[in-house]
């Protein structure tokens, strides 16, 4: 009898036991899944907008300036912006997609490019700052002149409901430089 006790007794701890942490898991589970603020934020973005993009070569040179649009819209219940880009570069049409998520987790930002001019990604992560209402993404894409990856930082500021500022630094020859810049206006 006290051996059935016994294990009747530690059968119904390990019930229990189990329950907690299948709760406790379901609870982290919750939490990661959840779009929050970050994720609002981001949705404040959807909709159509005018772009103007200016793109430098290399240190020094004159800026080529283009215009564009793009259509933003948030996917799967609110979890990520998808934009999709329209412009020309270099008189030629460019198409291009950013994927942007919030990982509640790493409490980062994720954002990934693509476009018709090349067959790679360029992924980035970074952090928002409330003080100047901005991301700072830093990254690497492929470099096809060196056949590497090239280091890039981006900084993406909010700087009103309409109006919107990317720049993009890469680095040549050892010095930092602004390659693009795209000024974002609501339509």
């Amino acid at each position: 009898m006290k051996k059935i006790l016994l294990s009747l007794m530690i059968l119904t701890s390990s019930i229990f036991v189990l329950a907690q942490e299948n709760q406790d898991a379901m609870k982290a589970w919750m939490e990661y899944m959840t779009p929050g603020d970050m994720h609002k934020m981001m949705a404040e973005s959807e909709g159509e907008w005018t772009t103007k993009i200016s793109f430098w070569q290399a240190p020094g040179t004159e800026a080529m300036v283009s215009e564009g649009t793009v259509v933003n819209e948030m996917m799967f219940g609110g979890r990520y912006l998808k934009a999709t880009h329209k412009f020309a570069s270099m008189g030629m049409p460019m198409e291009g997609v950013s994927l942007q998520a919030y990982d509640n987790g790493k409490k980062e930002f994720i954002n990934i490019w693509f476009d018709n001019m090349g067959t790679g990604f360029m992924i980035a992560t970074g952090k928002y700052d409330d003080a100047t209402k901005s991301i700072q993404f830093s990254g690497k894409t492929y470099d096809p002149l060196t056949k590497s990856d090239m280091e890039i930082r981006e900084n993406y500021k909010i700087i009103d409901a309409d109006n919107h500022l990317m720049e993009m630094f890469m680095v040549m020859g050892g010095q930092e430089f602004k390659q693009m810049e795209i000024e974002f206006k609501r339509k």
